[in-house]
C-alpha cells in the first residue's frame, strides 16, 4: 500500500517483541511485522534465562546497561502489575567470603549507589544470615528490589500487544538474505521475500551473522557459551529465600554459580559457563561443525582463550563433576550437598567478542542505512527490554 510505512523486526525474543510493541504503539499507521525462524516466541535466550529482574547493581554508571536497566526495571514492574504477570521482589544478596571480595563488594556498592538502586544495605555476617539464614559470608550487599519474573510469559504478552495494535508475527520465517533496495531493505527466507522501509534486527545468537548480511562489520562476533544449571531438590528449597550471588570477577562477564528462586517456587543453582559447540547447543551432544569452526576462526577467540584459560578449565571441571559444582555452591550455602542437586535445563548466552579478544560488556547498537542492528544485548537485556525499545525507537 503506497504511503504506509512498513517496519520489520527480526527476532521474537523479548527484546525484539518489546521493540515491535513500541513501534506499533508509537507509529500510527505503520505496519509492524515480527519475523522469527522458530514456531513460538521466546524460544532461545528469553525462554532459558534465570528469570531475574536486575536492579542495576554491577553496571558502570552512565553506561547504556546502567541507564536502561534502571529505567527498564521500573517499566517491567509496572507492566507485570498491569497484566497480572508474576513479579516478586524477593531481594538479592551479593555475598563476600573474604577480605578481597569485601573490597570488591564496596566497589559494587559504589556503582549501585551511583546508579540509583533503591534500598541498598551493606550487611555484616550476622545481618546477612537474618536475610538468608543458611548463607555464609563475612559481609553482603542486600538489594531488596531485585525481583523474579517469568520472562517467557512477558514475551508472550508483548506478542499479544503487537497483534492487538495491528502488527503481525511471522513465525517459521528464517531470514537468509538482507538486500538493499535504495532506502528500503528486502528480507528473504528460503521461500519468500518481504520489503520493509525500516528493519530492526534483534537476533541474539545470530546477531553477528545477520549484521554481516546487512553490510555491517564482522565485529563483534558471537561466541556461544552454555550455562548449565542444577536445581535444588524440592525437599531442600527452604535453604534459599531469594537470590544469593557471589561477588563477580570484574574481568569476566559471567557471575559464577549462584542461587536463584524461581516464580514456580523452585531454586536454580548455577550456571557455570562452558563453550557451546553449536549456536543453539543446549546439550553437550549438540555439535554443529560449521558453528564451531566459525568460533575457532574468529581472531578474538584464541586471544580470549589465552586470557581466560584458567577460568575456562575450572568451568569445564564443574560441567563434568557434580561434586565440583556442589562445592562451588557450598561456598555460599554450606548445607548443600551433591545429593541435593538435580539437573535443570541449560541456556546459551550470546557472548559478543571483539577482534582483540575482549568480551563486549555494554549493549551495542549500530545502524546501516534503514537497518538498526542490536549487536550485543546480554543480561540485563530482558529486564531492560522496554527501555531498550524506547531507546531504539527514539
Amino acid at each position: 500500500m503506497p504511503g504506509v510505512e512498513r517496519i520489520g523486526v527480526v527476532g521474537a525474543g523479548i527484546v525484539g517483541l518489546a521493540v515491535a510493541r513500541r513501534l506499533a504503539a508509537t507509529r500510527p499507521g505503520a505496519v509492524v511485522t515480527v519475523l522469527d525462524k522458530e514456531d513460538r516466541v521466546g524460544a532461545h535466550q528469553t525462554g532459558h534465562n534465570s528469570g531475574v529482574a536486575h536492579a542495576g547493581l554491577y553496571y558502570k554508571p552512565g553506561s547504556l546497561k546502567a541507564t536502561l536497566c534502571r529505567r527498564g526495571i521500573g517499566l517491567l514492574k509496572e507492566y507485570c502489575v498491569e497484566r497480572g504477570l508474576p513479579y516478586r521482589e524477593v531481594g538479592k544478596l551479593v555475598v563476600a567470603r573474604n577480605a578481597a571480595e569485601f573490597a570488591a563488594l564496596l566497589d559494587i556498592e559504589a556503582r549501585a549507589t551511583a546508579n540509583g538502586v533503591p534500598g541498598l544495605r551493606r550487611l555484616d555476617g550476622a545481618e546477612l544470615r537474618a536475610v538468608e539464614p543458611h548463607a555464609a559470608g563475612i559481609a553482603a550487599l542486600h538489594s531488596p528490589t531485585t525481583a523474579i519474573v517469568d520472562f517467557a510469559a512477558v514475551a508472550r504478552a508483548f506478542a499479544d500487544d503487537v497483534v492487538a495494535a495491528g502488527g503481525a508475527l511471522r513465525l517459521g520465517f528464517e531470514v537468509r538474505r538482507l538486500r538493499p533496495l535504495g532506502d528500503r531493505v528486502a528480507v528473504g527466507s528460503p521461500h519468500e521475500e518481504l520489503v520493509f522501509d525500516r528493519l530492526v534486527v534483534c537476533a541474539g545468537l545470530w546477531s553477528d551473522r545477520l549484521a554481516r548480511l546487512a553490510g555491517d562489520g564482522p565485529a563483534p562476533a558471537i561466541v556461544p557459551f552454555r550455562g548449565e544449571y542444577y536445581r535444588l531438590a524440592p525437599s531442600r528449597t527452604d535453604l534459599v529465600r531469594g537470590l544469593i550471588y557471589p561477588v563477580p570477577d570484574p574481568r569476566y562477564p559471567f557471575l559464577g554459580v549462584h542461587f536463584t528462586r524461581r516464580v514456580d517456587g523452585g531454586v536454580d543453582v548455577g550456571p557455570n559457563a562452558v563453550l557451546a559447540l553449536a549456536r543453539e547447543g543446549y546439550r553437550r551432544r549438540d555439535v554443529r561443525p560449521a558453528d564451531l569452526l566459525e568460533t575457532l576462526r574468529w581472531p578474538g577467540f584464541p586471544r580470549l582463550a589465552r586470557r581466560h584459560w584458567r577460568t575456562g578449565a575450572e568451568e569445564l571441571h564443574g560441567s563434568f563433576s557434580k561434586r565440583a559444582f556442589a562445592a562451588r555452591a557450598r561456598a555460599f550455602v554450606p548445607e548443600v550437598t551433591a545429593a541435593d542437586l538435580v539437573p535443570a535445563p541449560a541456556g546459551v548466552r550470546a557472548q559478543a567478542v571483539d577482534r582483540d579478544g575482549s568480551l563486549v560488556d555494554d549493549f551495542r547498537i549500530t545502524r546501516r542505512g534503514p537497518v538498526t542492528l542490536v549487536r550485543n544485548a546480554p543480561s540485563p537485556a530482558a529486564t531492560s527490554s522496554l527501555a531498550i525499545a524506547e531507546h531504539i525507537v527514539a
